[in-house]
């Protein structure tokens, strides 16, 4: 079997490939995308770090590819649609660079609170001004971190070490998880306005997509220090920018950017209080050579049929299970995805029914497919079939699982429900049709419905009047928005009633504003799966 390795990685995994029995390993870096797309026609593996794309059209290109490993945590470069659509697993190695990006993170606070690399540059151009570098101390300061998965706790301990309060900002983290880690959960505004320093671990999504932007500066202390090792984009650099001019920011400290390399001329390099590195928040000697002997020795088992770990679109399981198990796991994914989207963020109780042909299959692989859906668009690209019970534990949340045989309307029948610390429950419920065993929607909150579980979904709930569906199609048709399909759903005539509209693209914000201020309109969530 071919293997290609795109991208430098440690050269202890290189050889631990190179000494598989079949193995022939091609190592090939900084090669250009035409030359990627020659050299994967005959390969089995791809193994890569971020700087090589591997694309739709790479995927095309490869018949016989069975695994793409990344070594880190972002699959950023990584279409990872396409690779599910062919059947190719995708793997990353999400722990091993946990410490090396936390110590970075500190490293970088460190430095905003005692210009450090300043005053070395100073030195070495031959001066001697011990005036002009005074800086503060981390001993007991408020700092906020925004995101409390691994890499932010292992932040807060260190700051904990150094005799800072801590605060927490993270929407899906139980109280009872913050409490237990001595740390004071509050909201984004709270944070904010407390937060003498503030350093983001959140994965970019669209809620994180500028969540730090001009709005957010405003509501933090004159003289906050803020940091940045996560994703860029989730601080808006222009905002960012303006803020360290007018003095609302004295420091910060950046090692990812919007766009990647950073601009030449981009006017963050000529701020003397803003300290920036190339994207260094695995690049330590321990976290490299853990990740690359890590994602050889993944593709080394995928390839010789045994068990998949850390795959961001496949369990943890054989070939031959995966085979059989492939349909019920992206209908668990997207009921995961889909509950996730119309709960509210904090959730006590995760749980998961099911019934008939389900109830008899490998339900632990099922479970995580729906775990993993559940937290996608809330970890990002962390999340996996194998961390993803670990991760609902850190928020807090519970998870139970039924084999139910009640009598249902179907053969089989799973159904996850979020159960808020109230007891509200927020339900998806779908099963299998057809020969080729497609994912259906069939109930959302308890209303029957009969949708494809693909796609974008409009999910309405309204007054029962006439007119609805032509006043919502209307609306769509001015927005050129095509509808794919649609499902409607009342509980009696006259009173409130669902629809579901699965539509081709996603409505523009004034569309969504027009269908929400709609007086029948109860309530209008958009959904993607």
């Amino acid at each position: 079997m071919k293997i290609l390795v795109a991208d430098k990685i440690s050269p202890k995994g290189v050889a631990y490939l190179r000494q598989q029995p079949g193995f022939e390993v091609i190592e090939a870096y900084g090669s250009s995308p035409e030359k990627i797309l020659e050299l994967v026609k005959d390969v089995h593996a791809i193994a890569v770090r971020s700087e090589t794309k591997i694309t739709a059209e790479v995927f095309a290109a490869a018949p016989l590819l069975k695994v793409v490993g990344r070594a880190g945590v972002g699959v950023d470069n990584v279409d990872v649609e396409a690779a599910t659509e062919r059947g190719v697993v995708v793997m990353n190695t999400p722990s091993g660079n946990t410490i090396a990006t936390a110590e970075l993170t500190f490293t970088h606070m460190l430095c905003g609170a005692r210009p450090v690399p300043q005053a070395a540059a100073s030195m070495k151009a031959g001066q001697w001004d011990r005036k002009s570098f005074s800086g503060i101390e981390l001993f007991r300061k408020t700092l906020g971190v925004v995101g409390l998965g691994r890499i932010g706790g292992e932040v807060a301990k260190r700051a904990q070490a150094f005799g800072m309060r801590v605060l927490a900002y993270d929407p899906y983290l139980a109280p009872s998880r913050a409490k237990a880690m001595q740390i004071e959960g509050v909201s984004l505004d709270e944070l904010l306005k407390q937060s003498d320093y503030i350093t983001v671990h959140m994965p970019l999504t669209d809620d994180t997509h500028y969540m730090i932007d001009e709005a957010a500066f405003e509501k933090c202390k004159k003289g906050v220090r803020i940091f940045n090792c996560a994703r860029g984009g989730i601080i808006k650099e222009t905002a960012l920018i303006a803020a360290v001019k007018s003095g609302k920011v004295a420091a910060a400290g950046l090692d990812v950017y919007e766009d990647e390399p950073l601009a030449a001329d981009s006017e963050l390099r000529k701020l003397p209080t803003v300290i920036l590195t190339p994207h260094l928040g695995a690049s330590t000697a321990e976290a490299q050579e853990s990740v690359g002997i890590e994602i050889a020795e993944q593709i080394k088992d995928v390839l010789a049929g045994g068990i998949i770990r850390n795959a961001v679109n496949m369990p943890s399981i054989d070939a031959a299970a995966l085979s059989i198990l492939g349909p019920y796991l992206d209908l668990g994914t997207k009921l995961g995805t889909l509950v996730q989207q119309i709960a509210p963020a904090q959730i006590a109780t995760l749980r998961i029914t099911y019934w008939g042909k389900m109830a008899d299959l490998d339900a632990n692989s099922v479970t995580r497919s729906i775990q993993r859906g559940f937290l996608r668009r809330i970890s990002g690209d962390e999340v996996n079939f194998v961390n993803a019970p670990v991760m609902l534990e850190r928020l807090g949340v519970k998870v139970e699982v039924i084999k139910s045989t009640d009598n249902v309307d179907y053969s089989e029948l799973m159904r996850v429900e979020a159960v808020t610390p109230d007891g509200k429950t927020h339900t998806a419920a779908g099963t299998l049709t057809g020969k080729t065993n497609q994912p259906r929607i069939v109930e959302i909150n308890g209303r029957e419905v009969e949708v494809a579980a693909d796609g974008k979904l409009l999910i309405l709930e309204n007054l029962d009047q006439p007119g609805m569906v032509g006043e919502i199609g209307t609306i769509l048709g001015k927005d050129k928005v095509n509808i794919a399909d649609m499902s409607l759903s009342r509980l009696t005539p006259g009173g409130t009633a669902y629809m579901v509209v699965r539509v081709d693209t996603e409505p523009s914000e004034a569309a969504r504003e027009i269908i929400k201020k709609n007086p029948a309109i109860k309530q209008a969530k958009f959904v993607q799966l």
